[in-house]
């Protein structure tokens, strides 16, 4: 079955341009002008992805963005946006979008992201069965299926989240540094905002306080962050 993607933009000349190129691509694809209804569409129907304009009437592209990654924290999303500074990509990858596009684009390069998210999106439906684990107290990250377990169970998270852990895990209680992380997982220049990498800590502290999980994220004042199994 093809994947279903849905692309958000209030401008219908972009809608239709885009929306045609994906549709050839082989995903199922359906489109919207603003905010509002795209919530509700995830509210009956979720789809595998979600692109998303940021300059909208009414409720704007960052608003939905949260929204999206409060109530979905799997859900990969992407923004385009006509705002092609530092600040506004540090910014929608702040609020939670997976991946940061500025306008004008090539529609290729926008399938070509679209096909790599979904490559890094994992498939927690189902118990993982892989050879290929990284592995710190009771989380398991499953690197071929990008799927995580957390005693046991299925442990949803984002791309972000999950290149994250992988990268603390093989550092194995060892801290990396801001500069290692925005670098490597943002692609960003990581003098222009930290708040990426903090952000998303702050996400990942809830979630494993949810779980109750002994697996904790330390903070190295000054530095950065390391795992850490209840110190």
């Amino acid at each position: 079955m093809a994947e279903k993607i849905y692309l958000v933009d209030d401008e219908e000349s972009v809608l239709d341009v885009l929306s045609s190129f994906i549709k050839k691509d082989g995903f199922d694809i359906e489109t919207f002008t603003n905010g509002d209804d795209v919530m509700t569409a995830c509210e009956r129907n979720l789809p595998d992805l979600i692109v998303l304009d940021i300059m909208m009437p009414d409720t704007d592209g960052l608003s939905v963005c949260s929204w999206l990654r409060r109530s979905y924290p799997s859900l990969p999303i992407i923004i385009i946006s006509a705002k092609d500074s530092p600040y506004d990509r540090v910014t929608g990858l702040t609020i939670g979008a997976d991946d940061y596009l500025s306008k004008p684009f090539l529609p290729i390069e926008l399938i070509a992201r679209i096909r790599a998210l979904l490559r890094r999106s994992q498939n927690v439906t189902e118990e993982p069965q892989s050879s290929q684990t990284l592995s710190y107290g009771s989380m398991t990250l499953y690197l071929d299926k990008r799927s995580a377990t957390l005693d046991g169970e299925a442990f949803p998270l984002t791309p972000n989240e999950f290149d994250f852990l992988a990268f603390l895990i093989e550092k194995d209680g060892a801290a990396a540094s801001r500069e290692e992380l925005i670098n490597n997982l943002w692609k960003v220049d990581w003098q222009e905002d930290t708040r990426v990498a903090d952000d998303l800590v702050k996400r990942l502290r809830r979630k494993l306080h949810t779980r109750n999980a002994s697996l904790q994220i330390k903070t190295v004042w000054g530095y950065g962050f390391r795992l850490s199994l209840g110190e």
